[in-house]
């Protein structure tokens, strides 16, 4: 099977399950969630999202380009590889917000809004798809490239952290799904046309 067809595949069955999700589970599991907030269980779940701000992650890979450009070109590659592909999905995630402009479940719950009112700028409006969701893929899917055996401990952390956007009713579950999808597709297509060479040349000065 070629590339094309996989993608094809891919976008195929994303764009059926997040169509599938609004006409039949969003609003469920987000009434459903919503019922159980200030439990323990949510309580939990908003530690968890924290580690899909991107802020951290912007951070981190400027720091390790910057300490390392000069001394070893495998951390430099890193530490850039990590800065671009979560600005690269967080942007991109953030013009699709703003262009399709869809209602938060907390427009749902207070004013019975559901769907999408295109080019809203206001923060109610900016439900799809799920920044954090596609943040905590993108950074996911990249320590899955680079440190294969830790590939499901990162898998597994990247969907918790997409999950707790769902459990703290702040996404509806077909924005989570076009979030990961975003953040999985702009880090394999980082590595895949740019980084992948890189890595290749540098393996040996891997400290």
């Amino acid at each position: 099977m070629n590339k094309k067809l996989q993608w094809s595949i891919a976008l195929t069955t994303v764009v059926l399950l997040c169509l599938l999700s609004y006409l039949f589970a969003d609003i469920q599991t987000a009434l459903w969630f919503h019922a159980i907030d200030n439990t323990f269980f949510y309580k939990v779940f908003s530690k968890i999202t924290l580690f899909g701000d991107s802020l951290a992650y912007l951070v981190a890979g400027l720091l390790l380009f910057a300490v390392f450009r000069n001394r070893n070109l495998y951390w430099a590659s890193s530490g850039l590889f990590l800065f671009s592909t979560v600005a690269i999905s967080g942007l991109s995630a953030d013009l699709v917000k703003y262009v399709a402009g869809r209602a938060r479940p907390k427009l749902y719950f207070h004013e019975h809004l559901y769907g999408f009112e295109f080019f809203h700028w206001e923060h109610a409006w900016t439900s799809f798809p799920s920044g954090h969701s596609a943040t905590a893929m993108s950074v996911a899917i990249l320590l899955a490239i680079l440190y294969p055996r830790l590939r499901f401990v990162a898998l597994f952390g990247g969907l918790l952290i997409a999950f707790s956007r769902i459990v703290l009713a702040e996404h509806f579950i077909s924005d989570v799904i076009a979030g990961s999808f975003l953040g999985i597709v702009s880090t394999l297509l980082l590595h895949n046309l740019y980084f992948k060479s890189k890595f290749e040349a540098s393996e040996h000065n891997k400290i």
